[in-house]
């Protein structure tokens, strides 16, 4: 489990992280969003004890990390942006060195190395040096790094910033594995898409303080309103238009299909849909019409600008 609360750290007046609190389930991915500068990185450099906290507290697995930063180091596997990846080394051996450096035994090391360079497709490439390697494959080579000890939690980066998109479906494949091993864990990333695919729990971050927290289906409704229902029926509605415009609560339609908001879809459709049987209306499909996480993201930055310009003209008034 990870856990912060009031998690600060100012650089000479700069407030990089603001009073930020979250809690992450063992066993989940927490997926940061925010744009550069927001203070997503600052973060997880607080949370693995290579900067310490101005204000505030925070614990990996129970480890303070400022108190127990060499056990907080040693628990949590780490994919930073920039790699610092030895580049004159052959990737064999600059595993070999990390997992010396974990102290893990020889033949372990090794074993490990070889089984997660496989997964990522880079088991032919074990013997040429990291210099030689591809954008993509160095990523890859830091997520196999970042893993080698076999970390019960583990922070990433971008992890796959730079990548073909089948070797991005290779990681996420493998985060969504690592979670079903009850591994925890934190991820960056500007990829949308991927975060809704991928995370339990979403934060935005913006100016150093996190402004949302939840599940996505939480920060839907919270930010964008009650799911919104489609109905398409074979035949154009007729009577049956009526009643379905007095009693639901409708945002959109056209001669055969009608939209309509609806906060509990699980009690109302059945409903809907029996009554529209018994008039003989013929229903093709009754579905919720997707939600991006895109869409809340920029709901939730949107929101977040005009509370600021209202406290700064507050501030001017």
């Amino acid at each position: 489990m990870i856990e912060a609360c009031g998690l600060t750290k100012i650089f000479d007046g700069f407030v990089a992280v603001d009073d930020l609190s979250l809690q992450v389930e063992a066993g989940s991915v927490f997926a940061f969003l925010g744009p550069n500068g927001a203070g997503k990185t600052t973060t997880i450099r607080m949370l693995t004890s290579i900067l310490e906290p101005t204000r505030g507290w925070a614990r990996i697995n129970g480890l303070d990390v400022v108190r127990d930063a060499p056990q907080v180091r040693a628990s949590v596997g780490v994919l930073t942006e920039q790699h610092g990846l030895y580049e004159r080394m052959k990737a064999a051996e600059y595993l070999d060195f990390f997992g010396r450096i974990y102290h893990l035994p020889r033949a372990v090391r090794h074993q490990r190395a070889q089984a997660l360079m496989a997964r990522f497709g880079l088991a032919d490439a074990m013997q040429r040096r990291v210099g030689e390697f591809s954008k993509g494959m160095k990523q890859k080579l830091a997520l196999v790094r970042a893993m080698l000890h076999d970390p019960p939690v583990l922070l990433l980066d971008e992890p796959t910033s730079a990548m073909d998109p089948q070797s991005a479906k290779q990681v996420r494949d493998a985060i969504l594995e690592l979670k079903n091993d009850r591994r925890t864990i934190i991820l960056t990333t500007h990829n949308l898409t991927e975060a809704q695919q991928l995370a339990d729990r979403i934060g935005v971050i913006r100016h150093g303080k996190l402004i949302a927290n939840g599940t996505f289906d939480e920060l839907s409704r919270r930010f964008v309103g009650d799911p919104i229902m489609e109905l398409r029926f074979g035949a154009p509605l007729n009577g049956a238009s009526e009643w379905l415009h007095r009693e639901l609560d409708v945002v959109a339609y056209g001669e055969d299909w009608l939209r309509f908001r609806t906060k509990a879809p699980q009690e109302h459709n059945p409903i809907i849909l029996r009554r529209l049987i018994g008039e003989g209306v013929p229903v093709i499909t009754l579905s919720e019409v997707p939600r991006s996480l895109e869409m809340v993201y920029l709901q939730i930055v949107n929101e977040d600008e005009n509370l600021m310009e209202k406290t700064h003209n507050g501030d001017h008034a």
